[in-house]
């Protein structure tokens, strides 16, 4: 018999998700059938799959110890991977990294064994604020993703009660993230709202927009506004809000109307990026702000605070003395 105290962490979940998470072993279909024998109890009575667990309660499982593998080196895997990171802000509930350009947030198609998710596990394992020996079921995890070749700020939820509430503020946009960029050329207004319609094709991995609406397009929303022109290069910085979230919205629609992100391979222009010596993308999630309206329980103090990265270094290189 093996016996689980739920913590904080496990709190507020239900059995069968739970269990999922804290004895992968154990096939979903015994899980229900273990449920309905009786082999799975909760504080010593029968549960449901459905039953919420609360801190402290006691779940205990009568089957097999060829469920609960010694060996967990697959858990401490992170540990391959490079602890460091570059932390804007921390506190005991979240930390906010700034993802370098090249640095996969999680493990893709691809394989990448490093990653940033990773990276801030090995992180926290050191300081001594993980351990996935002492955790039944929860991990650290991130709340927003960028991609592989965009920097700034990802946010990483240290225990379940702020990953609830993250997760939950991101899908109601109570977190206002903005973007710097460098494009060849300067958009003719100042600042703009622009809409356009967006469709991605799976097979090239691009995207298609236009002015109209067309078969199988979203509407696509970005405003921007300029900062700095460097009228001797052509090129101008950028500050983006995104309105709606598409694939590549920055870089496609910026694009389409003629002003591509420096650095750009897909929809930039690679004559100009080998001028400017630039293989990466002018792109950074540099700035984030909490925006709560609704309950934030143990965040409430990040509500009104902004993060901002400080040394971007296309900013840096192109516009700043």
């Amino acid at each position: 018999m093996r016996e689980f105290t739920i913590s904080k962490n496990d709190a507020d979940q239900r059995m069968d998700k739970f269990l999922t998470k804290a004895v992968p072993a154990l096939p979903k279909n015994l899980l229900y059938k273990y449920i309905r024998l009786k082999r799975i109890k909760l504080n010593g009575k029968r549960c449901e799959i459905s039953t919420r667990l609360k801190d402290g309660d006691i779940v205990q499982l009568y089957i097999n110890d060829e469920f609960f593998p010694e060996k967990r080196d697959a858990a401490h895997r992170f540990l391959n991977a490079p602890k460091d990171i570059e932390v804007v802000y921390e506190d005991d509930d979240v930390i906010l990294c700034n993802k370098p350009c090249g640095l996969v947030v999680h493990e893709d198609e691809s394989g990448e064994s490093d990653t940033l998710i990773d990276r801030i596990l090995h992180y926290l394992y050191d300081k001594g604020e993980y351990d996935p020996d002492s955790e039944l079921s929860f991990t650290p995890a991130l709340c927003n993703r960028i991609d592989r070749n965009t920097a700034g700020i990802v946010i990483c939820a240290k225990n379940a009660e702020s990953l609830r509430i993250l997760n939950q503020k991101v899908k109601d946009r109570e977190l206002e993230k903005k973007y710097l960029c460098v494009t060849v050329g300067v958009p003719k207004a100042k600042s703009a709202e622009l809409k356009a319609y967006h469709r991605r094709n799976e097979q090239t991995k691009t995207v298609k927009v236009a002015d109209k609406p067309f078969d199988g397009c979203k509407t696509m929303i970005t405003r921007y506004k300029v900062l700095e022109e460097n009228k001797q290069s052509g090129l101008a910085l950028l500050e983006v809000d995104l309105v709606t979230g598409r694939t590549h919205q920055i870089r496609a629609h910026l694009a389409h109307i003629g002003c591509p992100l420096l650095g750009d391979g897909k929809y930039g222009i690679n004559r100009i990026n080998r001028e400017f010596g630039v293989k990466t993308q002018a792109l950074c999630a540099y700035k984030l702000t909490f925006r709560f309206t609704t309950e934030s329980g143990c965040l409430e103090h990040l509500n009104g605070k902004s993060f901002e990265v400080k040394k971007v270094w296309f900013r840096e290189k192109f516009f700043e003395l």
